[in-house]
């Protein structure tokens, strides 16, 4: 592919701009192998991560002052949660474009389900009767090097892998822009937890808030440290990968959602002679995947949820419990913090469009009031107890009454194969 020309010149655009390319370049783009378009992929991600401009490199003096205040985060977390782990998460300071690279491969796996869900839907057998089995030529199409000449059917199953590879690098490259570390969001990656701070995102938010540098460090140091903390437990990871890839796996073809023939639905107005048509899918995940989704993945959503309100409610409670002692501006940080989670704009709409992962700020409250009441009944050692092993997930009822999860938990005590929290469960 020729040089950057092909990115949206609105660096914040959803979409990818097909129109800058000729048709032979995009019939080979569409050719590449695989369920997914890794390049384009990185390519858009990383450019929409850096904007109209590469990010300024990282001061040095930022770098050492984060990694002094990490030492003193780590004994305060180890202490508190019990999981040595925290002592021994390495740190890497980022910039977004790198943030947003790294991200494309730690999400591959969830990103590949996705793709085998999408790629079963529209394969040529599944479009027939709606698409028809037309040549280019039976639909008045101008012969393009490199189209198939079987049918226009084939070319929506060509088109999968280049839209996926489009709107997975605009998830993440959005992401990039707004992402402080890398727990912002229960981004489902199984990866080995690390400490991940993006200190251009850190410095504009500390600026955009007229906070001490020092203090966001410091809670920031906190809040990603607890978030590896509890990811260096083998199941939760395993947990959050699950979830991601069971809704993603959910998404089932029905014509009767997509239309019929080439007169009504999605592909209706689908050309491939011309490259605005298919910039149109591409702008659009929820249209195509919208009519995918299904009764099932709102259940899966529905448990996804409480997962993760329990996994914020957690990281919420321990952050308070040693920030706000030592944090002078922490009740402030805290504020921004809560209005960044629920005002991510598009790169909210994008993870929650794809892997179905949106989270309302109601859903951290749910977390938080679980934690409090736990503590409050059982004290914090009963909280802890959370990450023993998978049979210590709440449901969606416990999360709304915590005594009934203290009260299984006793009760099943007995009969639950209990190890330490530091005890390595195996990759």
């Amino acid at each position: 592919m020729s040089d950057p020309a092909p990115f949206p010149e609105d660096p914040f655009g959803a979409g990818f701009d097909f129109s800058q390319l000729d048709l032979s370049e995009m019939f080979r783009i569409m050719q590449s192998p695989g369920p997914v378009n890794w390049e384009i992929a990185k390519q858009l991600a990383v450019a929409i991560a850096n904007g109209e401009m590469p990010e300024k490199e990282i001061a040095s003096d930022d770098q050492e002052q984060l990694s002094d205040l990490v030492l003193a985060a780590k004994t305060l977390v180890a202490n508190e949660t019990g999981i040595a782990a925290s002592l021994t998460t390495p740190l890497k300071v980022l910039t977004r474009a790198d943030w947003a690279t790294a991200q494309i491969d730690s999400l591959r796996p969830v990103i590949v389900a996705l793709a085998g869900s999408v790629g079963k839907a529209l394969t040529p057998e599944a479009l027939e009767g709606l698409i028809g089995e037309n040549t280019p030529e039976e639909l008045g199409l101008p012969e393009i090097p490199g189209m198939p000449a079987e049918s226009f059917s084939t070319i929506v199953p060509m088109l999968a892998p280049l839209l996926l590879g489009v709107q997975a690098g605009s998830m993440i490259g959005h992401l990039a822009r707004h992402s402080l570390g890398i727990y912002d969001l229960p981004l489902p990656t199984e990866d080995s937890p690390t400490l991940v701070f993006v200190v251009g995102n850190i410095n504009e938010f500390e600026e955009a808030w007229s906070l001490e540098r020092s203090d966001i460090y410091f809670y920031m140091a906190i809040h990603e440290l607890v978030h590896a903390s509890v990811r260096s437990i083998a199941w939760v990871r395993r947990r959050l990968v699950a979830l991601a890839t069971d809704y993603v796996s959910a998404y089932e073809f029905d014509g009767s959602d997509l239309g019929s023939g080439l007169e009504g639905g999605i592909f209706a107005d689908l050309d491939p002679s011309d490259p605005s048509s298919i910039q149109a899918l591409a702008d659009h995940p929820e249209e195509l995947l919208g009519a995918l989704r299904n009764d099932r993945q709102r259940l899966l959503l529905d448990e996804a949820r409480v997962f993760h309100a329990v996994l914020e409610g957690y990281a919420d409670t321990i952050l308070e419990r040693t920030g706000r002692p030592l944090i002078v501006s922490f009740d402030r940080i805290h504020e921004a913090m809560a209005r960044h989670r629920i005002e991510r704009g598009e790169a909210e709409r994008f993870i929650e469009g794809l892997l179905g992962m949106g989270a309302g700020r109601e859903d951290f409250e749910r977390g938080s009031e679980f934690c409090r009441g736990v503590v409050e009944r059982g004290g914090i050692e009963s909280l802890h107890r959370l990450w023993e092993n998978a049979a210590m997930e709440p449901t969606a009822n416990e999360l709304v009454a915590p005594g009934l999860w203290l009260a299984r938990i006793e009760l099943d005590e007995s009969d639950i194969d209990r190890s330490p929290l530091d005890e390595p469960e195996g990759p």
